[in-house]
């Protein structure tokens, strides 16, 4: 039976009911089987299947997940069943960012082709994959790029581009692990989604992403295809275009196109159209048509080495094309000549920063980069690339961004190997690394969502850096960046810049949060731990282990998050840095808090605010005293909660949507919700308003629930719900486990007063299968009070042992637990 999804009627109650009986039948068991193995209780699912109340979203997902069906085509409907509170259009999130498209930029000479081009559209339409081979330069990256470009269309979900170094001089190939978490990361799939570990495991995430995507996938320069197979998609209508100078006959069932050089008639008209020669027989190739010829034979009828000869026919208005012979004709093959004869046209200053480009280990650089590089002013910087850019020495795929062919790239390398002292080399790899970590760190300061770091301290500063008017600047620069970033740490750890790979990652933080997750960042801080130890240095040696232990309880591996701390402190201690024994005390703050405790995380989240205080860190001290503010409510001292959160918005910041403000809003708001209705509406909606704006999902669902409880106590339940349900209809799309878990008690709260009992138990018991498994034993206590309440009058015997558990997890978590 297949099951459309889809499609929605006049009344959206009627047809998400439909739509869940269709869901039934698919699983073939009854309402009680069916409840009975997705985790719900067997009155609400009748209720649900009936149309009589609408499901909560984490219901919907149980019950697709059951039957291996992807909820998302159902969201729309239930948000409308649901009738949640409004929410802004979609562009407003930056959080769910417009679907990606990394395309370079489609070849405006692109010349011929016309068989190739057909195979490849037809062999994307029957078999979605299609491997293009040939030998160096014959152009596979740009007809698979035309190519895309003419599928984009049909693929609107996204369009992506990974360069997978198979065939580039001085670098490794992408491994298949970095590669999938690079397209993962691409699709901005929850790094809590993508797999720890396991290039089979990473595999299937990315075909199941893919499976319910139209997406258009070039994998370029694939050195193989062990390379490659991982990379493949699985059921779907996505489509994957793979280059390779070598035919890959290990997958069988991709079918292959094969480019040979240009025919004479497509290699003249690729000469004259990128040349701008006008056409008849007023133009320089017509009028000497031998000339024309033997550049055609120099060339190798090669488009690479065509178009670099075209540039300077374009750029030479007073040659004849016979001077353009005898310039080219000094080389020794094809792409020598072509690359001789244009790196000849430069001037030194021009020549040495192609040489030092060769240096570079991303796939793509910007202008600051380059001036960094070459220890130029920036506006030199900028003229140098224009001028290679018309020497087609460099290419721009996209406003503002440069890159190398691979074949350029290695002339380049050479180039340099054989001219430049290795003093003058290092010098400037040197300079490259300190960009990356200085401009990182200046990215990281304008994303302030943690206590600031520290000022970088590796290598020199650079002298001119991208301005970053705002988080959304800086955030845009990381994502854009963030291959090159981890090819430069990489660069880093292989010619022993240890300083840099201690500090590179730690700027790094911010972007991983706002990714939701730090899976990745877990084993950069691990690398980072272990260059740590090779200085040895105390300070560095503390702040490894902080970031580490930042790191996994981002993941929610809290035991391991706590072992990290534990390991910090004999370091923080022989630092002697007030700064990093307040970052210590915010760390432990925040795990003592998920362990179920608020007595200890408000000690230590107030001796927090005093370091950051001694140590002249007032924005340190701000986040210590928000923090301060949730504990205290969370006490039940609302009073003095409320008056903190107030002090803290009176801290002065440019930014509104600043975590300690954003904190200190939820917080008062839901703190003044009995005696200030609303004022307390008022924080919380511009909290929420604020979260929204600034994209941060995880921040949303927090405003989200927060308002809810803050309706619930003022006895507006079904506003109360409409909040919950959304909220975690967010945090089932991140699939946030260790965020839900902190949520469940409030929102069954809410269900058991709103009069829906069936739906708080369910919540309950979701409860107490996370907490757990997550280590959130406080969550799991209350888990079973809330079971415990609901279970008083219908089953007494069963609410008794509820209760006598949930009261001997609170014993065993000692005094002061909430």
């Amino acid at each position: 039976m297949d099951v459309d999804l889809r499609t929605a009627k006049a009344d959206p109650h009627d047809e998400l009911a439909a739509r869940l009986r269709l869901l039934q039948d698919l699983s073939g068991l009854g309402v009680r089987a069916l409840a009975r193995d997705t985790g719900l209780s067997s009155s609400s699912l009748s209720r649900y299947l009936g149309g009589r109340t609408p499901p909560p979203w984490p219901a919907v997902v149980a019950l697709c997940r059951f039957v291996k069906r992807d909820p998302r085509p159902l969201r729309p409907l239930w948000e409308r069943a649901s009738n949640p509170l409004p929410a802004p259009p979609r562009s407003s999130r930056q959080g769910r960012p417009r679907p990606r498209n990394d395309l370079p930029r489609d070849a405006p000479d692109f010349t011929g082709r016309e068989a190739q081009l057909a195979a490849v559209l037809a062999a994307a339409a029957t078999h979605r994959v299609v491997a293009v081979d040939g030998m160096a330069g014959v152009g596979k990256t740009c007809l698979a790029v035309h190519a895309a470009h003419r599928l984009a269309a049909d693929y609107p979900d996204a369009q992506l581009y990974v360069d997978l170094h198979g065939f580039t001089e001085g670098r490794e190939p992408v491994d298949p692990d970095s590669a999938l978490r690079m397209l993962l990361g691409a699709l901005d799939v929850p790094s809590e989604r993508v797999p720890q570990e396991g290039v089979e495991q990473l595999a299937a995430c990315w075909r199941s992403e893919l499976a319910g995507r139209r997406a258009v996938v070039i994998l370029d320069n694939a050195a193989d295809a062990d390379q490659v197979r991982p990379l493949l998609p699985g059921a779907g209508p996505s489509v994957v275009l793979i280059t390779s100078r070598n035919r890959l006959i290990g997958l069988d069932e991709v079918p292959p196109v094969s480019l040979d050089v240009l025919s004479p008639e497509e290699s003249a008209a690729l000469l004259a159209r990128a040349s701008g020669d006008p056409a008849g027989p007023d133009g320089r190739l017509a009028r000497d048509p031998e000339s024309a010829a033997e550049v055609l034979r120099l060339c190798g009828h090669l488009p690479l080495a065509l178009r670099l000869a075209a540039a300077r026919l374009r750029h030479r208005p007073g040659w004849t094309v016979g001077i353009l012979v005898e310039r080219m004709a000094q080389g020794a093959d094809e792409f020598d000549t072509a690359f001789a004869m244009s790196v000849r046209q430069l001037d030194r200053a021009q020549a040495r920063m192609f040489r030092l480009l060769g240096l570079l280990p991303g796939t793509s650089f910007d202008e600051y980069l380059a001036a960094a590089l070459a220890d130029v002013p920036l506006h030199s910087a900028r003229a140098m690339l224009e001028d290679l850019l018309d020497a087609h020495l460099v290419q721009q795929p996209t406003a503002g961004r440069y890159r190398l062919h691979d074949l350029v790239h290695q002339h380049a390398r050479r180039a340099g190997a054989e001219q430049d002292a290795p003093a003058e080399r290092e010098r400037a790899l040197g300079r490259m690394l300190d960009y990356y970590v200085h401009t990182a760190a200046a990215a990281d300061a304008a994303m302030p969502y943690l206590s600031p770091a520290r000022p970088a301290t590796a290598g020199r500063p650079p002298a001119e850096v991208p301005r970053f008017a705002d988080r959304n600047a800086a955030f845009a620069w990381l994502v854009t960046e963030y291959e090159s970033l981890v090819a430069a740490f990489e660069t880093a750890a292989a010619v022993g810049a240890d300083t840099h790979v201690c500090e590179l990652p730690r700027f790094l933080r911010a972007y991983f949060v706002r990714r939701c997750g730090t899976t990745h960042l877990n084993a950069l801080f691990e690398r980072s731990l272990a260059a740590a130890e090779r200085l040895g240095d105390p300070l560095h040696l503390a702040e490894a282990h902080l970031d580490l232990g930042f790191a996994r309880y981002n993941a929610g591996r809290l035991a391991e998050a706590g072992a990290a701390y534990e390991a910090a402190e004999p370091w923080v201690s022989r630092a002697g840095d007030v700064r990093s024994e307040a970052e210590l005390a915010m760390r432990r703050g925040y795990l003592s808090w998920d362990e179920g405790h608020v007595e200890e995380p408000l000690h230590l989240f107030g001796l927090a605010g005093t370091l950051y205080e001694a140590a002249g860190c007032p924005a340190g001290a701000a986040h210590a005293a928000a923090s301060e503010a949730w504990a205290m409510l969370q006490l039940g001292h609302r009073e003095e909660a409320a008056q903190r959160a107030r002090e803290v918005l009176g801290f002065p910041h440019t930014d509104p949507a600043w975590p300690p403000t954003l904190t200190a809003r939820i917080t008062l708001g839901v703190a003044i919700a009995h005696e200030a209705p609303d004022e307390a509406v008022e924080h919380l909606s511009t909290a929420l308003a604020l979260a929204r704006e600034d994209g941060h999902l995880h921040n949303e669902a927090w405003c989200l629930n927060c308002l809810g409880v803050a309706l619930r106590r003022m006895g507006r339940y079904e506003e109360a719900l409409a909040c919950h349900r959304e909220a975690f209809a967010l945090l089932d799309e991140l699939f946030e486990e260790h965020w839900k878990i902190r949520f469940l008690d409030g929102y069954a709260e809410t269900c058991r007063l709103a009069g829906l009992p069936d739906e708080a138990l369910a919540l309950h018991r979701q409860a107490l299968e996370l907490a757990p498994k997550l280590g959130h034993r406080h969550e799991e206590a209350l888990a079973h009070e809330g079971i415990a309440r609901l279970l008083d009058t219908t089953d007494p015997a069963a609410a008794a042992e509820h209760r006598t558990t949930g009261q001997s997890l609170l014993r065993d978590l000692g005094p002061g637990t909430h």
